[in-house]
């Protein structure tokens, strides 16, 4: 039986929750999402909170019953205050930059990467080495901050590469004479 699903949902003032025939609704100040519900649960919204329920008691022992409960979570608290990663480039002449919704990030290869980002990501570069994403959508920001990781991962003998900002990379020891 799942602990996480038993816990109820907060849901913030300034953001409207509603649940029909199975689709679930939320709308907050950064945006809204809709979430298709397993038809095994049911939401009941009053007082501010969200509880998943299912509708037979043998469902109970479903893991997507805390499955499902975390998504609509990430949902509202997406919706109302959002969700932020943030990159860090490591590396002599590694930079980024932005033009429009493009990314340009110069990694060391004979190219510059360019990288549309999608519409549901705002990005800012306050430093050259720096990437902040920030999305109410956490799916797509951490799909978005994995990509741009991709690139370039950091390798564990200088640290050099993109990491996110509170990775440790474990470093090894080089060759020995």
């Amino acid at each position: 039986m799942s602990r996480i699903a038993k816990n109820s949902i907060k849901i913030d003032q300034d953001t409207s929750c509603k649940f029909e025939g199975g689709n679930f609704i939320a709308k907050g100040k950064l945006g809204e999402m809709n979430f298709l519900v397993n038809p095994l649960y049911t939401l009941d919204i009053k007082d501010n909170e969200i509880f998943v329920n299912p509708i037979n008691e043998k469902d109970k022992l479903n893991p997507n019953w805390g499955t499902t409960r975390s998504i609509i979570s990430n949902i509202v608290t997406g919706v109302s205050i959002g969700f932020t990663k943030t990159l860090e480039l490591n590396g002599t002449g590694y930079r980024a930059s932005i033009s429009g919704t493009t990314l340009k990030l110069q990694l060391g290869y004979s190219h510059d990467i360019d990288y549309v980002v999608p519409k549901e990501v705002k990005i800012e570069c306050p430093k050259q080495n720096i990437i902040k994403l920030s999305s109410y959508n956490k799916e797509i920001l951490g799909a978005t901050a994995a990509k741009i990781r991709s690139y370039r991962k950091p390798e564990p003998f200088k640290g050099k590469g993109i990491k996110y900002d509170d990775e440790f990379i474990f470093r090894k020891e080089g060759k020995k004479k």
